[in-house]
């Protein structure tokens, strides 16, 4: 089986790539511009994606498709029309490669959604499942939202079997934006006033994210569903902070402050949406993928979060 791999200059597309080269499968990576090589693995540059990327010599002998690519959520949207920007690349990019995926003879798609399609937060211990109605929230959200109804549309009509995956906040080594902040927080040492915090997250490990995917991808059950997917054990921000701090040998410092003021603050900051991510609460239940593709996270929590403090410690400290 021949992967195509597109976004694999990416946080989670350089880790997929280097686990299919170690399985021993054939891999291609899709690339913008050229990064340090992976052993093993070959190169093809594609330029920008949208509705006009010419694939044809990226998806030459390919079976499976594995698209990470994507405009990104950011947390300050400065775009006159963000809408239209997201769409460009996540709906309008998709739909591009995936037809000519279909002409190519592509056997599978799988297409790495986001959490953000079923929705922005859920109330203590009520997980999002598959089944849920959608309900993106902001642009990034429906645009995914709306490439994966094109992709089971395509799907109809075409050859191609397409599996979507809605992963939650990703991390590991290299992790970017909020993570990124709360690791450069701690750090330093800074007091923070989320010792009262009692919410629950979801989170996937990035290692364990390459893993499902390799499973959506050879599993021949996937074919046509769609996956949420976590590490299994949810964890309050409270929690997160002190198993960081802990494994980074700088404790948390934490003091208590209700929850109420917080978001007042965060109101009159502009960052609401920063605080709702410290103190609201995320879940998903990821029993549908363990269930059809036996599949189970190769690691845990705890050692999914050591892993990302000591990438942190020895790269930053």
């Amino acid at each position: 089986m021949r992967f195509l791999v597109v976004g694999a200059n990416g946080f989670v597309g350089r880790p997929l790539c280097k686990e299919l080269a170690r399985r021993g499968e054939p891999c291609r990576a899709a690339v913008r511009s050229a990064n340090p090589p992976i052993e093993n693995v070959e190169f093809v540059k594609t330029g920008v994606i949208d509705g006009q990327t010419n694939w044809s010599d990226a998806l030459l002998g390919i079976d499976v498709v594995i698209h990470l690519a994507a405009r990104a959520h950011v947390m300050h949207e400065n775009s006159d029309d963000p809408i239209s920007e997201y769409r460009r690349v996540n709906l309008y990019g998709t739909i591009n490669l995936a037809e000519q995926a279909a002409l190519a003879g592509v056997k599978r798609f799988v297409y790495v959604s986001s959490v953000k399609v079923n929705g922005e937060g859920t109330k203590i211990d009520y997980k999002f499942t598959e089944t849920n109605q959608i309900n993106p929230q902001d642009p990034y959200g429906v645009s995914k939202s709306e490439a994966e109804q094109a992709l089971h549309l395509i799907a109809s009509r075409t050859n191609l079997e397409v599996v979507i995956v809605r992963p939650p906040l990703v991390y590991g080594a290299g992790v970017k934006g909020n993570f990124a902040q709360m690791l450069k927080v701690l750090a330093k040492g800074v007091p923070l006033p989320l010792a009262s915090a009692q919410n629950q997250r979801s989170l996937v490990y990035v290692e364990n994210l390459v893993d499902a995917l390799i499973a959506c991808a050879m599993h021949p059950a996937a074919a046509g569903q769609t996956y949420l997917v976590s590490d299994g054990e949810d964890i309050s921000t409270l929690d997160l902070l002190r198993r960081l701090g802990a494994a980074m040998g700088r404790p948390a410092r934490l003091f208590p402050c209700p929850a109420a003021l917080l978001r007042l603050a965060g109101q009159l900051s502009g960052k609401t949406d920063q605080v709702e991510r410290l103190l609201g609460s995320l879940q998903v239940d990821s029993g549908k993928i363990r269930r059809e593709l036996n599949w189970t996270p190769p690691y845990s929590l705890q050692q999914g979060l050591q892993a990302t403090a000591e990438w942190y410690r020895t790269t930053h400290l």
